[in-house]
């Protein structure tokens, strides 16, 4: 039973995390091995839901404050869990490779402007 919100700050940190895992499962893989690789293909399509899920729970005031296409983060979690049979395989590598790092350093100035992490 859930008796407690989870803050902002935690919701950034789980994204912080989930991009971590990510470059962790990817960091030894060329895109034709991770192609190969179903398990981690779905292992990171998981992290990608976490981000777009917790993204959806921070308040809209504090993702204002940063130039980021936020909706995009969104609209990925809501096409691998709605359209997931659509879902291309390379489109995950290219994410994880191009749009990641950009992420992580948006959710990093967060987390350390807003609540000095």
């Amino acid at each position: 039973m859930k008796n407690k919100k989870i803050s902002n700050r935690d919701r950034l940190s789980h994204i912080l995390d989930s991009i971590i895992t990510v470059e962790n499962f990817i960091e030894d893989y060329s895109k034709t091995s991770f192609l190969n690789d179903r398990k981690t293909i779905d292992a990171t399509l998981f992290q990608f839901a976490v981000i777009g899920e917790a993204i959806i729970h921070v308040d809209e005031e504090i993702l204002d404050k940063y130039e980021f296409p936020w909706y995009k983060v969104r609209a990925f979690r809501n096409f691998i869990l709605h359209e997931y049979h659509a879902i291309e395989d390379k489109v995950i590598w290219d994410t994880a490779k191009k749009d990641l790092p950009l992420l992580k350093k948006v959710i990093e100035v967060i987390l350390r402007s807003e609540f000095n992490v």
